[in-house]
């Protein structure tokens, strides 16, 4: 009777109770989750964009090389008048209609578009007008040719060129960074409404103890042992979810969260790469470019001087060898940075051209056809670079094996016939670096190295079926 006439005073029993809770429970939680959702349709969003910025500054890059090229071939031609000088300079002219067709279709934004197509017409004109016509001059035995004006000409060209490239790539730059700025802070609104909506539920059924012990205690014991695993390091931890709504919208921030921290590795690798390659691409437009001016001085110098002067033609051989053998170091100073072949032709012949470098005799085995994106093929890279270093200096290793195989993910693994002996947790610097490469990825790493018995990586690195490859040669 008791119960009955709080019914009848208009009291909510504890079924009406229970049924009220749950339904702002739910309205909680369906708002939460639109704004997730909202906030992951932005994100994804973002995230093409952010891929195509960085296809658009991979071709960029390509065009700033052909450049390099024409102007490098054709300033050794008209030094020597050899015809072998132009062979980057007739290369060049050959990629051209290609490298510029890609170009201008990567361009992301229709002011970029005008940019690239400008760029695109002053690199035809520096060819036709000016490039080509010098270069026949030369072959003619014009005077003009050898000009001040003719050389003024040309530089005017080219530092105009490199000045479009610059203001082309810091602006494909600024849209990249406000892309990420603005889905950064979207991410943070989405969290913060969902902690919002998180906390008010929790509120609500704190009265609940048998059920918050069963559908809240146990499962944020398991996202405690989450963010321990994610203190110590380990980013790719993400948990499972919950037929929970309260422990399911906390499993969806953390692993927001989680997510959003190895993104934030990720772009500092990105970042990092991003500084390797200028400092490769400096190191060849300057020190290395006017090494090669210099050798090729004391070549002509050393052709002007007659047989009889023995003593200074030693000395100028011995300054050419000198010239020679910096600016082969300098070239491998800038490969070991960031390999230019890796931007231009890809993870393989990347590959094989560190393996062709090795004092170890290297066997590398591919099974892949396509690119991959660029910031997966220069992490993939580092790791085959690191590994086969590693085997070369402590390894004591006669040959070394690398395979790469891509299916939905890459496979990396680097075998050598070493002494082994490796602890992975006793593993020096270099093994960690691998280690937080592949992590980076949601990779795996194991390394095996009995004693006596070599020492494996495998590597294993996904590849998100959504994401872009990175145009290029075909490998």
């Amino acid at each position: 009777m008791t119960v009955r006439r709080r019914y009848a005073d208009g009291r909510l029993g504890l079924t009406s109770l229970t049924i009220a809770v749950g339904g702002l429970l739910a309205l909680l939680i369906g708002v939460a989750f639109a704004v997730l959702l909202w906030a992951i349709s932005d994100a994804n969003s973002s995230t093409s964009a952010r891929r195509a910025s960085r296809t658009a500054l991979v071709e960029v890059g390509v065009m700033e090389q052909l450049v390099l090229d024409i102007e490098t071939g054709q300033r050794g031609f008209v030094i020597t008048r050899r015809e072998e000088f132009l062979q980057p300079w007739q290369q060049a002219r050959e990629e051209f209609p290609a490298k510029s067709g890609d170009f201008t279709q990567s361009t992301t934004s229709p002011a970029q578009h005008r940019a690239a197509e400008q760029i695109t017409q002053d690199v035809r004109s520096l060819l036709d007008d000016y490039s080509i016509p010098l270069v026949e001059s030369v072959r003619r035995g014009d005077p003009a040719a050898f000009s001040l004006a003719a050389t003024a000409e040309g530089k005017r060209r080219v530092d105009a060129l490199r000045t479009q490239f610059d203001r082309y790539m810091a602006n494909e730059r600024d849209q990249l960074d406000a892309r990420e700025a603005a889905a950064g802070a979207n991410t943070h609104r989405a969290v913060l409404a969902a902690g919002v909506g998180l906390a008010a539920s929790m509120l609500l059924v704190a009265g609940f103890t048998v059920l918050q012990h069963r559908a809240v205690v146990r499962p944020v014991r398991g996202v405690a042992e989450a963010a321990q695993r994610l203190a110590g390091g380990d980013l790719s931890v993400r948990i499972s979810p919950s037929k929970v709504a309260e422990t399911g919208a906390l499993g969806t921030s953390f692993n927001t969260m989680a997510a959003s921290l190895q993104d934030s590795r990720r772009r500092v690798m990105e970042s990092v790469q991003a500084v390797h390659r200028r400092t490769a691409r400096d190191l060849h437009d300057g020190a290395q470019q006017r090494l090669v001016s210099l050798m090729i001085g004391l070549r002509l110098a050393r052709e002007m001087i007659p047989d009889t002067e023995r003593i200074t033609n030693e000395l100028l051989d011995q300054s050419i060898d000198n010239a020679q053998q910096a600016i082969a170091e300098l070239r491998s100073l800038a490969s070991g940075i960031y390999p230019l072949v890796l931007t231009v032709k890809g993870l393989v012949p990347a590959v094989q051209d560190l393996a062709s470098r090795c004092p170890v005799p290297v066997v590398v085995e591919s099974r892949i056809g396509r690119r991959m994106p660029a910031a997966v093929e220069a992490n993939a890279y580092f790791v085959v670079a690191e590994a086969v270093t590693n085997a070369v200096k402590h390894a004591q290793a006669s040959r070394i094996d690398v395979l790469l195989e891509l299916t939905d993910v890459l496979r990396i693994r680097v075998v050598d016939d070493g002494i082994g002996g490796v602890e992975e947790a006793r593993a020096g610097t270099g093994l960690t670096g691998l280690a937080d490469r592949v992590s980076a990825f949601d990779g795996t790493l194991v390394i095996g190295s009995p004693p006596g018995g070599g020492t494996s990586v495998q590597a294993r690195i996904p590849i998100p079926p959504d994401m872009p490859d990175t145009e290029g040669d075909d490998h």
